[in-house]
């Protein structure tokens, strides 16, 4: 090796091993697409337009569902706007505990902290499940081995644990790729289907009123909001960065930009390729096999088989990026004095919240073994409750990030603009709190049960948010920011 090389590996060695000084600090060069890449990533883009689109064209308001998703995104676009604003104000990682902390007080932000957490762990847990019963499906199709679902999972869960100890980098790089390959097929399927012409001309259902406002428009907002689920998990990588106050806000409007225009228009494209009338039949009938039916009719056998391989790394994706996000969350939980200190430790070598990742993958673990034990199907019951759950949580997080900016920058008045520091994020906290209403009249919908098994999930989610409010409370004099 020459002496320019090694004074090259030294660089980038001393780029990713936290000094002593910063044991507890993560460490990383992210730019603004590999931060982009893990959040798009955790929104499963291939996932939700295999599964949730044709929910939302089913049960929801029909042929139009496509709007809904350009709904969603300028509701968040708005909340973005004032999240990104307070970026370079709040100067640690922990993302919602860490803004709403610095608007609405300590106790209020150590309970959204443990309510993220919940969150984040919920929807993870409950991809695991899905993976599992997808990789199964899979495998005994091709290969023609039956295998328990949950083998798969713990599988994937093993792979995630490695991943997760290692550099953030890594898995920026691993995500980077399957994002454009699963990503990649769908947009195929766009230019395909719209360069055809669709099955009986391109779909105009969401410009007309009537059809917009058919079917059940609160449910399909519902399944497009949730879809969204992740993307603000930007702020979270902000100590991982390299140049925060610039990167986090790029990041989080490139993202969501991303998503909800891949959305919409994949969306749009599946109603067009079979007709609204027919879509709407089809999305009834089958909605699960919906998209890989229409893969199978305009890109050919070869393609349909494609998605379904795709499929699987898609949820992959989307579940390494959640375990980043609940391990980050664990590690500034467990630094301002809320969870044991240990967990806040970084790795000498890779710089990751290693011990965080550890406990995540082993709560992971346990918590499977628990749904395994009592006989819970892997998508009816772990899948759609726990996402539901998710969905629910992070709707809430939001709407009081939103009401932590006006209140912060009404109280510091460190920015003077009136569209970036009230006007934006009160019209964003009007679209989320609309989201959150209809979530919380449908939410027995979303996760498949009944309406006690509601009440008792949001009882649940209230227990995490008043835990982490009674440990602020009571440990005020411990805690640290």
């Amino acid at each position: 090796m020459t002496s320019n090389q090694s004074e090259s590996v030294r660089d980038r060695e001393s780029r990713h091993t936290p000094s002593a000084g910063q044991a507890h600090s993560l460490s990383g060069r992210l730019g603004v697409w590999s931060i982009t890449f893990m959040v798009v990533a955790a929104a499963a883009p291939l996932t939700v337009v295999a599964g949730v689109v044709p929910l939302g064209i089913g049960i929801g308001n029909g042929a139009a569902f496509p709007l809904m998703f350009v709904v969603c995104c300028a509701s968040l676009l708005l909340f973005a706007v004032g999240f990104t604003k307070m970026t370079p104000h709040v100067p640690n990682a922990g993302a919602f505990y860490t803004y709403i902390r610095s608007g609405l007080g300590r106790p209020l932000g150590a309970g959204s902290a443990y309510l993220a957490l919940a969150t984040y762990s919920a929807v993870m847990l409950g991809v695991y499940g899905y993976i599992g019963a997808v990789t199964q499906a899979l495998v005994l199709q091709y290969a023609g081995v039956s295998l328990p679902w949950w083998l798969y999972s713990v599988a994937v869960l093993l792979v995630v644990a490695l991943l997760g100890y290692r550099h953030v980098e890594v898995s920026g790089k691993v995500l980077g790729v399957l994002l454009i390959c699963e990503v990649g097929i769908v947009v195929l399927l766009d230019v395909v289907v719209t360069a055809q012409g669709g099955d009986s001309g391109l779909s105009t259902a969401f410009l007309q009123p009537s059809e917009i406002t058919s079917g059940s428009p609160g449910i399909a907002l519902m399944f497009a909001i949730a879809s969204f689920l992740g993307f603000e998990a930007t702020a979270v990588y902000r100590d991982e960065a390299r140049d925060p106050d610039r990167t986090v806000p790029r990041a989080t409007y490139l993202a969501l930009l991303l998503i909800g225009g891949f959305y919409a228009l994949s969306s749009w494209a599946l109603v067009s390729a079979w007709g609204d009338q027919a879509a709407v039949k089809e999305a009834t009938s089958d909605p699960g096999n919906m998209l890989i039916t229409t893969v199978e009719r305009y890109l050919g056998s070869a393609g349909s088989d494609a998605v379904q391989f795709l499929l699987v790394s898609s949820i992959f994706a989307a579940i390494l990026s959640f375990h980043n996000v609940a391990a980050r969350y664990i590690f500034s939980i467990a630094n301002i004095g809320a969870l044991p200190r240990r967990a806040g430790r970084t790795h000498a070598r890779h710089g990751s919240p290693h011990i965080a990742s550890l406990a995540q993958s082993v709560l992971t673990l346990v918590m499977l073994a628990i749904f395994v034990a009592v006989g819970m199907d892997p998508v009816t019951q772990i899948f759609s409750w726990l996402v539901g759950v998710a969905t629910l949580g992070v709707l809430v997080l939001m709407c009081l990030a939103c009401l932590a900016v006006v209140v912060f920058f009404r109280r510091t008045r460190i920015e003077r603009g009136v569209w970036a520091t009230l006007a934006a994020p009160v019209l964003g906290l009007a679209g989320l709190l609309t989201c959150l209403v209809l979530t919380v009249a449908n939410f027995p919908l979303l996760i498949a049960g009944s309406s006690g098994l509601a009440i008792a999930i949001e009882a649940l989610l209230v227990a995490f948010f008043v835990a982490g409010v009674v440990v602020a409370v009571v440990r005020r004099h411990q805690l640290v920011d």
